[in-house]
C-alpha cells in the first residue's frame, strides 16, 4: 500500500467516502449523455463479445480458431488506432463518434443476417471482427479526447472511475444475459439485441455539442502522428503504464479459452459467468472507488494492481472448482479496474489538448492489441499444452513481467499526480482558462 493511500474512516461519512465521486456527471450535461449512451452500446457489445467466439467454435470446434480473432483484429487496430488518433485531433470529435458508431451497427447487421441463414459461413465472422476493430480504433480516441473537453480538471479522476464504471455494468449483464440468449434463444437474438442499442447509442451521441479541434491540432497525417509518438517516447512514466498494460493483456488474457474452460470443468452454464466474473470485480472497485481520488501515486498502483491481475489469473488456471475459477476470475477483474482507474487518471492529467487523439491512439494499442495478442496466445498455448495450462502460465508469466517492468521503469513508480510538472502545468493551464471565460461551461472546446 502506498504511503498516500486512504485511511478509512469510520460510520456513515466513511462510508460515503467509499461511494463514487457524481461530480463530473452533475456538473456536465453532455458527459451524462456520453455516459449512458456507452452503458447502451456496451451491454450490446458484450452480447456479441459472446456469440460471436460461441458461433466459432460450434463451426469449428478448434481453440486455435476462436483466438484466431484476435489476429484478424489486430492489423486494422494498430493502423485504425492510430490514425484515428490524429483524426480525433484534427475534426471534430462528435462527429467521429456519431459515424463510426453508426458504422459498427451495420456491422452488426450482417452478423444477424448470417447467424439467421440456413449454413452460416465463417468467413463473415472474421470479416466483421476486422472492419469492427477497424472502426472501433477510429472512434476511441476520439471519445478518450472528448472526456477532458466536457469534465473539469479536478473531476478526471472521478470521471475515469464513473466510465469503467459504465464498462463494468454492461460487462456483468450483457454476458449473463448471452449465455442464456445463445443457450435458450439462439445467436440471432444476441446479435439483433446488440443492433437495436447501437441504434439507441447513435441517437444519444447526435446530441452531443460539437467539440472541433484546437487551433494547435495539426492535420492528420503520418507526420502528426509521429510527433505523438515522440512526446509519449520522452514521457517514460506514461510509456512505463503502456508497457505494463500490454504485458498484462498480452500474457494472462483468458476470454478465448472460456468456452473451452467451461467445458473441462463440466459447467457449461458457468460460460455467461465466466465472461461477466471479471467485469464484476471491476465493478466492486468502481462502486467503492471514491477513494481512488485521494491517492496521488498512480503509477505505483499501476504496477501493483497488473500484477495482482496476473496472480489471480494464475490461481484460476490452477483451481477445480468452478465456483473457485469464478472467485479468482472476479478477483482478477478488481484488479484490472484499479490498473485502469489510475492509467486514465495519469493519461488525462497531464496530456496537451492538441496532442491528445494521438496519444488515445497510442493508448488504445497498449490496452487493446494486447488482448487481441493474447487471444492468440491463450488459444496458442492451449492446443498446444492444454487450456488449464494455458491461464495458469499466463498469468504466471504476467506477474514475472510486470515485476520486472516495474524495476525498470522508476520515472513511473515515483510519478505523484501533486508535483509532476506535465500535471502542474496542465492544471495550471486550465485554471487560466476557466478564469478567464468564468460564465463556461466546466471545459469548453476551443473554437
Amino acid at each position: 500500500m502506498t504511503d498516500d493511500s486512504p485511511t478509512p474512516s469510520a460510520g456513515p461519512g466513511g462510508l460515503r467516502a467509499l461511494l463514487p465521486d457524481l461530480s463530473p456527471w452533475r456538473a456536465s450535461p453532455d458527459f451524462r449523455r456520453l455516459w449512458v449512451a456507452g452503458l447502451i452500446t456496451n451491454f450490446g457489445s458484450f452480447l456479441t463479445l459472446v456469440a460471436l467466439p460461441v458461433q466459432i467454435k460450434e463451426l469449428t470446434g478448434s481453440a486455435a480458431a476462436v483466438g484466431a480473432i484476435g489476429a484478424v483484429e489486430l492489423v486494422p487496430l494498430v493502423v485504425f488506432g492510430l490514425y484515428g488518433g490524429a483524426l480525433a485531433d484534427a475534426w471534430d470529435k462528435r462527429k467521429l463518434i456519431v459515424w463510426t458508431e453508426a458504422g459498427q451497427g451495420v456491422l452488426c447487421a450482417v452478423l444477424l443476417v448470417n447467424a439467421l441463414v440456413p449454413s452460416p459461413a465463417v468467413w463473415p465472422l472474421y470479416a466483421v471482427a476486422a472492419c469492427t476493430s477497424a472502426l472501433g480504433a477510429v472512434q476511441r480516441p476520439a471519445l478518450d479526447a472528448l472526456i477532458p473537453r466536457i469534465v473539469a480538471h479536478e473531476h478526471l479522476p472521478a470521471a475515469a472511475s464513473l466510465n469503467a464504471l459504465r464498462w463494468q455494468v454492461g460487462g456483468i449483464a450483457g454476458p449473463a444475459l448471452a449465455g442464456l440468449v445463445v443457450a435458450y434463444a439462439g445467436l440471432g437474438w444476441a446479435y439483433a439485441v446488440d443492433l437495436v442499442t447501437f441504434l439507441l447509442s447513435v441517437v444519444l451521441v447526435a446530441g452531443l455539442a460539437s467539440s472541433p479541434a484546437s487551433h494547435e491540432a495539426r492535420k492528420p497525417s503520418w507526420a502528426a502522428i509521429a510527433e505523438g509518438a515522440r512526446y509519449a517516447w520522452h514521457r517514460k512514466e506514461l510509456l512505463g503504464t503502456y508497457a505494463i498494460d500490454l504485458a498484462a493483456m498480452f500474457l494472462a488474457m483468458p476470454l478465448a479459452v472460456l468456452p473451452f474452460l467451461a467445458d473441462e470443468l463440466d459447467a457449461e452454464w458457468s460460460l455467461g459467468l465466466m465472461y461477466a466474473a471479471i467485469p464484476a470485480g471491476s465493478l466492486l472497485v468502481g462502486v467503492s472507488s471514491g477513494w481512488t481520488s485521494r491517492v496521488h501515486r498512480h503509477g505505483r498502483m499501476v504496477a501493483l494492481a497488473a500484477a495482482g491481475w496476473g496472480v489471480a489469473v494464475a490461481a484460476a488456471g490452477v483451481a477445480g472448482n468452478v465456483w473457485l475459477v469464478l472467485l479468482c476470475f472476479v478477483l482478477a477483474g478488481a484488479c484490472d479496474m484499479v490498473s485502469g482507474i489510475f492509467r486514465g487518471a495519469m493519461w488525462n492529467q497531464t496530456i496537451p489538448d492538441e496532442l491528445r487523439g494521438r496519444l488515445a491512439g497510442i493508448e488504445l494499442l497498449s490496452y487493446s492489441v494486447g488482448p487481441q495478442l493474447g487471444q492468440v496466445r491463450a488459444g496458442g498455448t492451449a492446443a498446444l499444452a492444454g487450456v488449464r495450462a494455458s491461464v495458469w502460465s499466463g498469468g504466471l508469466l504476467c506477474a514475472g513481467a510486470v515485476g520486472l517492468l516495474a524495476l525498470c521503469l522508476p520515472t513511473m513508480m515515483a510519478y505523484d499526480a501533486r508535483t509532476d510538472e506535465h500535471a502542474v502545468r496542465l492544471r495550471e493551464k486550465r485554471a487560466a482558462e476557466a478564469a478567464a471565460t468564468p460564465t463556461a461551461a466546466p471545459v469548453a472546446a476551443e473554437e
